[in-house]
């Protein structure tokens, strides 16, 4: 069993930053990948990015030069930067966490709204 907590997020304005992180405790040893997912309302959930055990880094297209995500092996928590941020950002952002055999854990998700 994992538990994920999340922090971070918050109303930025276009051009900003906010760094969201996420901790995870429990089975943390069979962690394969740890990342952040995002849903804006009225579509579908979509990857952010993720990191793995080894450092191996994913993007989505649309976060790529903006967003970097970091991680902290010894603590179990990722970290999500976001810079220049953009009202198409907004959405509530989803930590996951990735184990063998297909198993996934979830938080609740932070709510990131860009606007002036």
């Amino acid at each position: 069993q994992m538990q994920v907590v999340e922090s971070g997020g918050g109303l930025a304005q276009p051009g900003g930053s906010l760094r969201l992180s996420c901790a995870a405790s429990g089975s943390v040893r069979e962690i394969l990948a740890m990342g952040w997912y995002r849903q804006a309302p009225g579509k579908h959930r979509e990857l952010v990015a993720t990191i793995t055990t080894a450092g191996t880094t994913n993007y989505a297209d649309s976060v790529k030069g903006r967003f970097f995500i970091s991680r902290d092996n010894g603590n179990n928590t990722v970290y999500l930067q976001m810079n220049n941020l953009k009202p198409e950002d907004t959405a509530n952002y989803l930590c996951n966490i990735k184990h063998p055999y297909g198993i996934e854990y979830w938080a609740k998700g932070t709510l990131v709204t860009v606007s002036s």
